[in-house]
């Protein structure tokens, strides 16, 4: 660990060396993801020279205290997730490398001793992708109106009995089934020119524009995961209507809709709504009304099955 980064200052330290009160540091330590130590020397030199930055930020009047707060709030979300894949593939890598010979390393040995040369790469990659996201981030500004509402199709891809099936395979089996599902979902939504909105173990939620690739990525999914007899069978479930874009996610009926479709989807199908349905042109696909049912936050309604001609 570099001398910057070794922990030796307390936080009412941190605020007299900085001059930024105990209390806005301590939340914006909070707000990264770090856990409160009360009056432990926890802080580096490093973590001043952070704070130190936000605040120089603060000043130009360019954001608010709230909104630092709430960018920093999303850094550390995604930083937190990214280091923990990131260790989590190191470790996964390099454990049990060398027993053939007699010279196994520990995993956390070996991921340390790789992460040194590996790292400095990493970060101008990483720096790179963020840049990349920005740019297209601002160009859908185009495409949402003031209250940062757009129109798309919304899909969420679940991985059927998953509870069950975690209950026979072992913690090692199931993560590597979590990252394989995650993954081939994440190159088909990308395919299709969409966007994973987030993972949650055992189901994809994403956006589309267009319906037409959004059923398109929903049968991409299925014919990767559900038709792979290695893997589990899948459901998919697709609505469309106006969304509300906020902190990397989105929120509206479309989302709720999406998500409780895949509880009447059959194993390997799609099950759309009728504003979907809508928009779909009738010489390609033909649309099939099933049975009134009810459906959690929605009251009765009438799912819709779909076939390509």
């Amino acid at each position: 660990m570099p001398d910057s980064e070794a922990p030796r200052f307390t936080s009412a330290e941190v605020a007299s060396i900085t001059g930024i009160s105990e209390d806005r540091s301590k939340r914006l330590w909070r707000a990264l993801g770090f856990a409160d130590a009360g009056g432990e020397a926890i802080y580096s030199e490093a973590d001043i020279e952070a704070l130190r930055t936000v605040e120089k930020v603060l000043e130009t009047g360019v954001v608010d205290f709230d909104m630092a707060i709430n960018l920093t709030r999303g850094l550390g979300l995604s930083m937190a997730r990214l280091a923990e894949w990131e260790v989590s593939a190191l470790a996964h890598q390099f454990d049990g490398h060398g027993e053939e010979d007699g010279t196994a390393t520990a995993p956390r040995a070996a991921a340390e001793t790789f992460s040194t040369s590996f790292n400095p790469s990493f970060e101008r990659l990483m720096i790179y992708a963020w840049r990349r996201h920005m740019a297209n981030a601002m160009g859908r500004l185009d495409t949402a109106d003031e209250a940062n509402t757009i129109q798309v199709t919304v899909g969420f891809a679940d991985i059927v009995s998953f509870t069950a099936l975690s209950n026979t395979l072992s913690e090692e089996k199931i993560g590597d089934l979590v990252e394989l599902f995650e993954s081939r979902c994440a190159d088909v939504v990308a395919l299709q020119k969409g966007r994973v909105i987030k993972s949650l173990g055992d189901s994809v939620l994403f956006i589309n524009e267009d319906p037409i690739r959004a059923l398109d990525t929903g049968e991409g999914i299925i014919n990767v995961i559900g038709r792979d007899p290695r893997m589990p069978d899948v459901r998919v479930g697709i609505a469309t209507g106006s969304v509300v874009l906020r902190m990397g996610d989105v929120f509206g009926p479309p989302v709720n809709m999406a998500a409780r479709l895949t509880a009447v989807a059959r194993r390997n199908r799609i099950i759309i709504d009728e504003a979907t349905a809508g928009q779909l042109p009738p010489d390609l696909f033909e649309t099939r009304r099933l049975p009134a049912r009810p459906v959690r936050g929605f009251g009765v309604l009438e799912p819709v099955a779909v076939m390509r001609h």
